[in-house]
């Protein structure tokens, strides 16, 4: 299987633009404390590819985010193996990719100026 391709916060947003449609898979209320604006709510879960499939076409264009970028990565690896042609994966997430002792590695999507929406 390809592996996604990891873009940044910044990259994401111009992706939207040109666009791609921005799927958070954090839980319902993470997602209620604040997104990406114009982003939709598909929580990753045991039907997540079945959820997907109820919405999106397999050629939609689509950029996956989580809170820090490990959710996303395995959604949109499901999504991958599942058949859609177009998946990015927002590496930071919305918060902020982090090292082993919490460190910021990257900032994320709400830490780099970006449109948000409650």
């Amino acid at each position: 299987m390809t592996e996604p391709v990891r873009i940044s916060p910044a990259d994401a947003h111009a992706k939207m633009a040109e666009g791609y449609t921005y799927v958070d898979v954090r839980t319902p209320e993470e997602f209620a404390e604040g997104r990406p604006a114009g982003a939709v709510n598909v929580p990753l879960g045991d039907d997540f590819v079945a959820l997907m499939d109820a919405r999106f076409a397999k050629d939609t264009k689509i950029v996956v985010g989580c809170k820090a970028g490990g959710r996303s990565l395995r959604a949109a690896k499901a999504l991958l193996a599942a058949g859609y042609t177009d998946v990015l994966d927002q590496r930071a997430g919305f918060d902020a990719a982090r090292g082993p002792f919490g460190e910021i590695t990257e900032p994320g999507w709400s830490r780099s100026s970006l449109p948000v929406e409650k």
